[in-house]
């Protein structure tokens, strides 16, 4: 009679952990991590310091890639070289301070390539003009790849499953981010439905995947997927349709940048923004808003309002008599304060008092003396 073999439990332990080790990693880069990881080893054994993981090693390593790596890929390199060593060698590197003093010194001045974007004339331009035999496909994607601030491979991945015709509009739902935030959307107005319904409904039967995107061709659709490189090359055909320059600095990230600032420029604050795209950090949201040419618009109307509004001639002193206007229309209020001022000539002259727009609303003026 056999004996039963029993498992070490030790053993059991030890392949559990290596598992729970392996889900340290993001799942989509995790080849990048190792790619980094074994570059750098192979650097370590050609220098002859292979098991050596002093900062001095480090700032050599870096301080020779520095020659050839932008400075988004040294600090890329970093984390990625920091994440291995935390699980392969329990080394935390984040404590070599001169080694990230170095790296944040090697991003002084450092200005990463955007993509150009799109504007709202631009878009319009684009459905209306363009024919739908060749580029009903295009239309489609840059419709939701606006009101989705999309990545390319967000639209890639988007199955038929994720888009739900209610009739007045489409609800799209991103389930599975960059950010692990899943996020959803709609989009309205007749004229980007009827683009959609006629892309649908030129889909073949017996599709043998749920993919929502096919290719196009000759004004029918394939059965083939459309691949994320083809999705990276939508914004550039766009902007060579419409001859605008340089229309290869249009990136697969046109789309995502396009739709954040229409929004910023539109309005919209932080947490819209930033909801909208699904981005955990404000730094990259309040990028939108600075770069949104209505937002400096706003502020260049505010210093001529401003510049417009001093008096010519020099002020004594600011009198006690003060106006103070507001208007309410809604849930909104709208104050503004205005000084009188005395003038050398003994006269007092008071601001004007700009009203519009203010249909159905009401307006107090106290003058307090």
């Amino acid at each position: 009679m056999e004996e039963s073999i029993e498992n070490d439990p030790f053993e059991d332990i030890e392949a559990a952990a290596n598992r729970a080790t392996l889900d340290l990693l993001p799942r989509k880069s995790r080849v990048q991590y190792d790619i980094a990881y074994n570059k750098f080893q192979k650097w370590c054994e050609a220098k002859g310091v292979s098991g050596k993981y002093t900062e001095n090693v480090f700032l050599a390593y870096f301080e020779e890639k520095a020659k050839v790596w932008k400075a988004s890929s040294l600090w890329s390199n970093y984390s990625m070289i920091k994440s291995m060593l935390r699980i392969n060698s329990d080394v935390d590197i984040s404590k070599y301070f001169k080694l990230i003093a170095y790296l944040k010194r090697q991003a002084e001045g450092y200005r990463p390539k955007k993509s150009k974007i799109l504007t709202g004339v631009q878009i319009d331009q684009f459905l209306k003009s363009a024919l739908d035999d060749e580029y009903l496909l295009m239309k489609v994607v840059v419709i939701v790849g606006i009101f989705g601030a999309c990545r390319r491979e967000e639209l890639c991945q988007l199955t038929v499953d994720d888009v739900e015709d209610i009739g007045t509009s489409l609800i799209i739902k991103i389930p599975d981010t960059k950010t692990h935030v899943s996020r959803s959307f709609t989009i309205i107005e007749k004229i980007y439905l009827d683009l959609y319904r006629k892309y649908v409904a030129l889909r073949p039967a017996n599709v043998g995947h749920r993919r929502f995107f096919l290719k196009y061709v000759k004004g029918k659709c394939t059965r083939n997927p459309v691949g994320i490189n083809s999705f990276g090359k939508i914004p550039a055909a766009i902007a060579r349709f419409l001859e605008l320059p340089n229309p290869n600095l249009y990136t697969g990230h046109c789309f995502r940048r396009s739709s954040a600032t229409l929004l910023a420029d539109a309005g919209a604050n932080l947490t819209t923004i930033k909801r909208h795209g699904g981005w955990r950090s404000s730094t990259v949201a309040e990028g939108y808003i600075e770069d949104s040419f209505k937002n400096k618009n706003l502020i260049a109307q505010k210093l001529l309002t401003v510049q417009r509004t001093l008096p010519t001639t020099s002020i004594q002193q600011q009198t006690s008599e003060d106006i103070v206007a507001s208007t309410s229309t809604g849930n909104s209020i709208i104050s503004t304060h205005h000084s009188s001022l005395s003038m050398e000539n003994g006269k007092t002259a008071v601001q004007e008092i700009n009203l519009s727009n203010c249909t159905n609303c009401t307006i107090n003026i106290n003058v307090n003396k």
